[in-house]
């Protein structure tokens, strides 16, 4: 923890990214990366698009960003700023997908990755419309996220089913590590935000990505340019081989 501290302030004075790993035999043979949806995937906070096109963006906007921060209970808050949609018809998501933008390099990563067998997953605190999305946008194969209760063609603020926490991010974690039998220092996890700091904890490798200032504390590494190639380094692939990869790839 204290080599940890040590990279992590040199990091900070000198504005790079710096990683360290545990040097054994699944630093170098991976098998699972899970990645955050919202400012992780891709640009955007997807509760903060459809608050606009409610007209509720700045009391969404003040919620969300004082759960990212881990200032208040990320559940409650979920269902405070959803219940600020009701009786949105569905057709917004419809508006949200034209105008979503993928982290640069999304595509990139997870093409490589599934080229060398990678199982890739999103397990996100967001919305299943656009979890699937990004599942079939990105040929992800795994999607876990919270689904909004819709009633007559419209929203009707509240959740169904179990809600994605942070608690719920790590047990999917362990989840899918049962069920592909894989050991969870062979998972990589990725994330942004507070909700997302079990699951990196729970992984062989958690990476923060242009996260908190917490988040980055807590995490195993982090990577703070605006592009998730810098994943495939972490792994140990080289520019040249990413290329290799992307052109041998059907």
């Amino acid at each position: 923890s204290d080599i940890k501290s040590q990279i992590f302030a040199i990091g900070k004075t000198y504005g790079t990214d710096l990683a360290i790993q545990r040097e054994n035999m699944f630093r170098r043979h991976k098998r699972l990366v899970v990645f955050d949806m919202d400012s992780t995937l891709i640009q955007q906070e997807v509760i903060d698009e459809l608050a606009a096109h409610a007209g509720v963006k700045d009391r969404v906007a003040d919620i969300t960003a004082r759960a990212m921060r881990g200032e208040i209970d990320f559940e409650q808050s979920l269902r405070e700023r959803v219940s600020l949609l009701a009786d949105q018809p569905v057709e917004i998501f419809s508006k949200v997908k034209e105008n979503l933008v993928f982290t640069d390099g999304a595509h990139v990563v997870c093409k490589a990755l599934r080229r060398l067998g990678y199982k890739l997953a999103v397990i996100s605190g967001g919305f299943t419309v656009m979890a699937d999305h990004v599942k079939k946008e990105l040929g992800l194969d795994y999607a876990f996220s919270n689904r909004l209760q819709v009633e007559r063609g419209k929203i009707t603020g509240r959740l169904e089913g179990q809600i994605v926490t942070a608690r719920r991010k790590a047990d999917l974690l362990y989840t899918l590590a049962q069920q592909l039998d894989i050991e969870m220092p062979q998972i990589i996890a990725i994330g942004d935000g507070a909700n997302d700091l079990f699951m990196l904890e729970a992984a062989g490798l958690g990476i923060a990505f242009c996260a908190k200032p917490r988040v980055r504390e807590l995490a195993d590494t982090s990577i703070n340019v605006t592009s998730l190639e810098p994943v495939l380094y972490l792994l140990g692939i080289r520019e040249d081989e990413v290329e290799w990869l992307l052109q041998t790839s059907q």
